[in-house]
């Protein structure tokens, strides 16, 4: 996997670019001017960016993920990431019949009837081929399983799996004091 140096990061004019942060060479980043990479973030190969969004410190997005940020914008903070192809989207089309679709049809055919923000706090992990939704929060400690999808906030340190995305079991936040350490243990924390 290449990554973009230093010079070809700058020059793409992100709103705000962390230290030693790595994205593929062949990620698509689009609107970088409204996204915002914190510290030791990454970006895999074949991933597509675009619109408001927050990526926060150490973050990872692997290969094939689609963080769709529209308007209402996604937020992912610290410790957090989405695994092979997981798919992030705050803007959802009408599919009742009532409108158009698509992005070739004018405006005043087609409404766009959900434009929500999506929130992923700390410590929160997205599994492989997962789909979360406009509106949802993914509280501190969240883990969604492979190919769930996620309509409802969750509550914290939780396991969810499926279709729709449920409650499996409790999960340790043993990571709390490790990342402590880390962040204490590296010069830039």
């Amino acid at each position: 996997m290449g990554f973009l140096s230093e010079d070809e990061l700058q020059s793409m004019g992100f709103r705000k670019l962390g230290k030693q942060v790595k994205i593929s060479d062949k990620a698509s980043i689009y609107n970088a001017d409204q996204i915002e990479i914190g510290d030791h973030s990454r970006v895999d190969d074949f991933c597509v960016l675009s619109g408001r969004i927050l990526l926060s410190r150490n973050v990872h997005i692997a290969v094939f993920c689609n963080l769709a940020g529209g308007e209402a914008g996604i937020e992912i903070d610290a410790f957090s990431g989405l695994a092979y192809g997981a798919t992030v989207f705050t803007q959802n089309d009408d599919y009742s019949g009532e409108t158009l679709l698509g992005p070739t049809i004018p405006e005043k055919y087609r409404q766009q009837t959900v434009k929500k923000p999506i929130v992923f706090e700390r410590f929160c992990n997205v599994g492989t081929h997962a789909v979360v939704v406009p509106g949802v929060t993914l509280r501190e400690g969240t883990v969604v399983g492979a190919k769930s999808l996620v309509l409802r906030s969750t509550k914290p340190w939780t396991i969810y799996f499926g279709v729709p995305a449920k409650p499996l079991r409790k999960r340790s936040d043993r990571m709390l004091k490790l990342a402590d350490d880390y962040m204490k243990d590296t010069e830039d924390g």
